[in-house]
């Protein structure tokens, strides 16, 4: 056989295991792990480095509606290129359904901003505001059968959120059709209450978004998650896990026999609440929700990577401008918290901190490191096996990762559309230096050789965690 490209001589890590072989790579497959491999139209030598598969961010925030005057960092061409060079292979954004219009309108617009602009593979998790009885019993079941196999609900955030008769309903939605829900917990009534004491108070300041939004805002609405789903009897992701507390309602949830699959993001390994509290309104770059806690609450969170508290690992990218009237900066929020935009870029560093804090300061293995990464987020979300692995018959997605390749974080080195990175100046150890998009190179030793039209939209299958129904089950 002759092969479009082999991998030679390189070490690769799969969920289960890590051993030296070639790859060979066949319109845009894997179709051989070792043994010999003569013939290629290109060879890359890895020797040296680790071979992985390419990461899955399962949580990222791209060109989405923010809200009046305030416009995201990011569109699809520089938040997946952005993606590309930390070593990703794909990306799930949220299509926001926003309220009073359908959600295939959404969804058409969104395709049409990501059509030819992503250097990335992409796949579309579903936001639902507005679940009508249109929508509810037409619309998200059709749509599941499309292969929009997730979706998303708020429980804060005045314009997003849902009561908990209105989740318990799409949750229902779920388990008739074999949908996975994803759950931000914050207790939207607390934080109100919160907000009106600070602004009594006179403390408008960024570093109040934390305070206003304390570890038991989050603990409480993950509870309150969870116990909805078991009364739904459905499983659920509980997204951007901040601190020990949530995490003891998951673990309390699995020993009732739930299934609850816990995400944390590098900000709540990396960042605490004291860098919101920034000079002349430098706090602003780090407001984010859930914000940023303590060292213990990091330190808990690094606890929940080891031991499998959590299953994914996603950067939350969310990026806006901070020096910019339609960013962090806009009239309102260089006044007030309250209108500082939330989200902090992070997909293009999201796997470079895990491989520098986790895998080269012996915190998690390489296994661990693309279970969370990589496997488990392609299992999660209905993509597994073709994607999050490397196997004969996958995808050809492959980042290869120099394990001693040290570089200093600065934003002028990034690639994503904001204009600060709240990792400046972070020394990481271990980055990728090539990646390998459907067999095709995209990344050549840290330059790119590939083009915005060479990402895919990808449609679904349901996920592995979520529970068939009966009529699907049996092939009806």
């Amino acid at each position: 056989m002759r092969f479009d490209l082999v991998i030679r001589n390189g070490m690769i890590a799969t969920a289960s295991d890590v051993f030296a072989a070639d790859i060979g790579i066949k319109d845009g497959v894997i179709v051989q792990i070792g043994g010999a491999m003569d013939e290629a139209a290109e060879t890359i030598d890895a020797a040296g480095k680790y071979v992985l598969p390419g990461g899955i961010d399962s949580h990222v925030h791209i060109a989405q509606p923010s809200g009046e005057g305030i416009i995201m960092a990011d569109d699809f061409e520089s938040g997946t290129r952005s993606a590309l060079f930390g070593g990703n292979t794909m990306v799930l954004p949220f299509c926001l359904q926003e309220k009073g219009r359908p959600l295939r309108e959404a969804l058409k617009a969104y395709h049409a901003l990501a059509e030819g602009n992503c250097y990335t593979d992409v796949s579309f998790h579903l936001i639902v505001s507005d679940p009508s009885e249109a929508v509810l019993g037409q619309e998200l079941p059709a749509l599941v059968e499309d292969g929009y196999t997730s979706f998303k609900v708020f429980m804060t955030y005045e314009n997003l959120r849902l009561s908990d008769a209105q989740i318990l309903d799409t949750m229902d939605v779920a388990r008739r059709t074999g949908a996975l829900v994803m759950v931000h917990c914050e207790n939207e009534d607390a934080i109100r209450y919160l907000i009106g004491r600070h602004e009594a108070d006179g403390d408008v300041a960024p570093k109040a978004h934390a305070t206003t939004r304390p570890i038991a805002v989050e603990r409480e609405a993950t509870h309150r998650a969870v116990s909805l789903a078991e009364v739904a009897d459905v499983p659920l992701v509980i997204v951007h896990v901040s601190n020990r507390e949530a995490m003891e309602e998951i673990e309390r949830a699995r020993r009732r026999g739930r299934k609850v699959i816990g995400e944390t993001c590098p900000q709540y390994l990396m960042l605490t609440a004291d860098d919101l509290d920034g000079m002349d309104w430098e706090g602003a770059k780090f407001v984010c929700s859930p914000p940023p806690r303590d060292a213990a609450s990091q330190e808990a969170c690094w606890d929940g990577l080891e031991r499998g508290v959590f299953d994914l690992f996603s950067s939350d990218h969310c990026p806006f401008r901070y020096d910019d009237p339609a960013g962090k900066l806009n009239p309102k929020g260089s006044r007030s918290f309250r209108h500082i935009p939330n989200g902090i870029p992070g997909v293009e560093l999201r796997l470079p901190i895990l491989f520098s804090e986790g895998v080269m300061k012996g915190r998690i293995d390489l296994p661990r490191f693309v279970a969370l990464t990589a496997t488990n987020q392609a299992r999660t979300y209905g993509l597994y096996p073709q994607k999050g692995t490397i196997a004969v018959g996958a995808d050809a997605d492959i980042a290869i990762w120099d394990p001693q390749l040290v570089r200093t974080v600065r934003h002028a080195d990034m690639h994503d559309g904001a204009d600060y990175t709240p990792y400046e100046g972070t020394d990481l150890t271990g980055w990728p230096t090539t990646v390998v998009l459907g067999g095709k190179v995209m990344i050549r030793d840290g330059e790119l050789a590939g083009t915005k039209a060479d990402g895919s939209y990808r449609s679904r299958g349901r996920s592995q965690f979520a529970v068939v129904p009966q009529a699907l089950a049996a092939g009806v």
